[in-house]
């Protein structure tokens, strides 16, 4: 019996720890991707005041 509640404990503890790997990886991937289009929007703003300034 006792064998089996560990088994359990780790079997639980596993799909803990991969739940939270993959939300950290999608939050990551959230974060990266508002980065890269503020970053866009940056460079798009100056781009496009450069061209009405000629």
């Amino acid at each position: 019996m006792i064998g089996l509640s560990v088994a359990v404990g780790r079997f639980v503890e596993a799909l803990f720890w991969a739940i939270f790997r993959v939300a950290g990886t999608v939050a990551a991937a959230v974060v990266m991707g508002i980065a890269v289009l503020v970053v866009c929007g940056v460079f798009a703003r100056r781009w496009m005041r450069q061209r009405r300034g000629r």
